[in-house]
């Protein structure tokens, strides 16, 4: 009988083999690209979580003894993984500090640690108004920003917090990735240009240059730049895929698909790596292939929000509409400020002749996506809506 990893490379060979015959068609890759760049959002935050402001408080001497305690308990909390109890402790311990804005840092950093982003935007921007000019605070809230799909927003907190600090690195890194989603390919690529100049051997950088000169169809540069990126970080299969992707569109079939090969053989139960080739395959018509992929990213790791949506995509092109709705629903569950997955549900339920449930899904996502200051997403709900009437 196989083991999970022996299963696991078995099904990454059959996915390589798809991709093979689908480079020797010459299919297009390019919207892997947007994925790609898209599952580096998501992985984003273990950058932003690494650099943001501690839950350790600054206690002024001034303060009282009840305070310290709360502080103090509020720290146990977190040092248990209880952060709802710890987001409780501190809030009140902001009730009786409300000069301190370590306290509602903190608390917007445990926001964010739990997927509570619109919370975790909330205390930051409390903070940042007690002391608007802690690089910390703004790159934080730039991530959070980012996580609600708020990217112009995002885009002026990184920025902030670049002009603050000017040695950091992943604020500029935040800001490219940000610039990228609202396709502005220029200012992406001047923001990672200005994070190698400060750490010419961060391969974050490099991974994320590449797919900005991937999406201007310059692959030639990509390979070389992704090629860095492997060679500084050679045990991340996420910089593999990407020069796969590379390597394909500039018609070294061979080369591309060993890239894919190594990715898999780097990190075969690594739900990432899955989850991206189901990108790839989905954004190539290969649904079942996607589908598997997906599958298995959920297997390792039940609540990856990403590898759901793509389900429910795929679902949705297959007609699937009540598995989509059944799935968009649990999506919606695990994020509730996801205003795609509103405007998808309402697609199946409108398929399913359920216009009633349909208008709300669409008025959800058209409210949201106005929350997020997401221009294109609230013109084609309103569109949707106006199609139901």
């Amino acid at each position: 009988m196989l083991s999970a990893c022996q299963a696991d490379s078995n099904s990454l060979f059959h996915s390589t083999h798809s991709l093979k015959q689908m480079a020797v068609h010459k299919q297009s890759l390019l919207v892997f690209s947007t994925l790609l760049v898209a599952g580096f959002a998501v992985a984003a935050p273990q950058i932003a979580l690494s650099a943001e402001t501690s839950v350790e408080v600054e206690v002024k001497p001034q303060n009282n003894s009840d305070l310290d305690a709360l502080l103090r308990q509020g720290r146990e909390f977190v040092d248990s993984g209880d952060y709802s109890k710890a987001i409780a402790i501190y809030q009140e311990a902001a009730r009786l500090d409300t000069e301190n804005p370590r306290i509602f840092a903190g608390i917007g950093y445990l926001e964010a640690r739990q997927g509570n982003y619109q919370a975790s935007v909330e205390f930051y921007q409390q903070a940042i108004g007690l002391e608007p000019n802690n690089a910390d605070f703004q790159y934080a809230l730039g991530y959070a920003m980012a996580n609600l799909q708020n990217y112009p927003a995002a885009a002026t907190a990184y920025r902030r917090a670049a002009a603050l600090d000017r040695k950091n690195v992943n604020a500029r890194i935040g800001l490219g990735v940000v610039l990228f989603q609202q396709k502005d390919y220029s200012g992406s690529f001047k923001a990672y240009q200005e994070a190698i100049a400060l750490d010419p051997k961060n391969w974050q950088a490099y991974s994320s240059m590449g797919l900005v000169l991937i999406q201007q169809g310059n692959f030639a540069s990509a390979v070389t730049v992704l090629q860095e990126a492997a060679q500084l970080a050679p045990k991340q299969a996420g910089v593999q895929l990407k020069l796969g992707t590379a390597l394909l569109r500039a018609g070294y079939t061979s080369e591309g698909l060993a890239a894919f090969e190594e990715a898999a053989q780097l990190e075969p139960r690594n739900p990432e790596v899955q989850l991206e080739i189901g990108g790839l395959l989905q954004a190539q018509k290969d649904l079942d292939g996607a589908l598997v992929a997906y599958q298995r990213a959920i297997a390792v790791r039940p609540n990856l929000v990403e590898a759901h949506a793509g389900i429910g995509r795929i679902q949705l092109e297959k007609q699937d509409f009540l598995g989509a709705i059944t799935t968009f629903r649990r999506v919606i569950k695990l994020a509730p400020n996801r205003a795609e997955a509103y405007y998808n549900m309402g697609t199946a339920l409108k398929a399913r002749d359920q216009k009633s449930e349909a208008m709300e899904a669409f008025q959800q996502a058209l409210n949201t996506y106005r929350q997020q200051g997401n221009n294109e997403g609230v013109q084609k709900s309103e569109a949707a809506l106006r199609e139901m009437k």
